[in-house]
């Protein structure tokens, strides 16, 4: 039987079938609450009360939710995460920057700053994909670049401090909200919103430390040219504002402080990092009972909780399976395009709930056993 002509039982599949990495589920609730704004908020000036109160209401309850330090500011800025890394490579690297690199994105960054004709070449720490690299403490570092959970792999490392006065800086795109972190370990933590925080793209969020509010005031100070979108300076002092330099998607930012105070009204972040152990213990012993399949990350301690890769067998092809979940309203199970394994990826961020990851795993089951084992 073709593998879209499969219909899995309607008693078996999840309630939500939405299982992306990025643009992620958002719940439904969220867009009920969007939609009942009407005109209050949508097709409204964004330097005006009603969209400032949004961003103020993001910002303090970003505060809240990760318990920031009094003296730590939350910046946000179009763009997203690619943008900020841009954005650091003008604003926050003095000279040469030291990057942990065990999958695309963490490549991405330093990539960035190895072509940015102003800094010394940087220091790049890598290993292969579905390990985790570390920082090393090295002399004539000033800024050292980590990634809490590569969204490319399904790993995710811890946020530590190589030295006590490292300058860090941490990608947390698919890691914040989902993932514990103590605000002393870096100096700026940063993500976008279309991931845990299940909104959409575009825009970027740093929560900042002391240090860093003065490292972008220096480097902005330096005479460098910066790019005004890149700027931090301009972006800083826009967020003290309540705005951004330039328009936001409003949408992005009102499904954001819904999904935000969703979590905190469950319990905040450590209720967020249980929800997502347990949808990934559900997918992860799946898995490792299966005579199939396998996670792809060996190291116990650096699965990813929020972002899931599955091995399957040689003689099992793992794109037929997505493509019958596919057809059956379960979607975005593929695997990262250029890993180029033959593997699921099923993102676990705290919208998803664990009962429909386990769902999930059953309706795998299902098609293996319907395509003979060989799919």
């Amino acid at each position: 039987m073709p593998p879209d002509q499969i219909a899995i039982p309607p008693d078996m599949k999840p309630a939500d079938g939405r299982f992306g990495s990025g643009p992620s589920k958002v719940r439904t609730d969220a867009l009920a609450a969007l939609r009942a704004t009407g005109i209050s908020l949508m097709g409204t000036s964004h330097r005006q009360a009603p969209v400032k109160s949004l961003v103020g209401r993001l910002q303090e309850g970003l505060v809240s939710f990760f318990e920031l330090p009094d003296d730590y500011e939350v910046v946000l800025g179009n763009g997203g995460t690619t943008a900020f890394w841009d954005a650091q490579v003008f604003g926050l690297i003095e000279r040469r920057s030291q990057h942990v690199v065990f999958g695309e994105f963490s490549g991405k960054f330093a990539e960035a700053a190895r072509l940015a004709t102003h800094l010394e070449t940087p220091d790049v720490i890598e290993t292969e994909p579905g390990t985790v690299a570390t920082p090393i403490a090295r002399a004539g570092i000033d800024l050292y670049a980590l990634i809490h959970n590569e969204t490319s792999t399904g790993v995710m490392a811890p946020v530590t401090r190589p030295a006590p006065d490292a300058f860090v800086t941490v990608d947390a795109t698919s890691a914040a909200g989902a993932l514990p972190v103590d605000a002393s370990d870096f100096d700026v933590y940063y993500f976008a919103p279309q991931k845990t925080f299940s909104s959409d793209g575009g825009l970027w969020i740093a929560l900042c430390s002391p240090a860093a509010i003065e490292r972008i005031g220096s480097v902005a100070a330096s005479g460098r040219y910066i790019p005004p979108s890149l700027d931090l300076k301009i972006a800083l002092d826009n967020s003290r504002k309540q705005q951004t330099y330039n328009t936001p998607a409003l949408a992005t930012l009102f499904l954001m402080a819904e999904q935000l105070d969703w979590m905190i009204d469950n319990g905040g972040l450590s209720w967020a990092a249980d929800r997502c152990k347990a949808s990934a213990e559900a997918v992860y012993s799946w898995a490792e009972g299966s005579d199939v399949a396998w996670p792809f990350v060996k190291d116990l301690e650096a699965r990813s909780t929020t972002v899931a890769t599955i091995d399957f067998a040689d003689h099992i092809d793992a794109a037929a399976i997505a493509k019958v979940l596919r057809a059956n309203g379960i979607v975005d199970t593929e695997p990262y395009r250029k890993l180029g394994r033959n593997q699921l990826r099923i993102a676990l961020y705290p919208a998803v709930d664990p009962e429909d990851a386990a769902a999930l795993t059953r309706c795998i089951d299902y098609v293996l056993e319907t395509l003979g084992g060989n799919a």
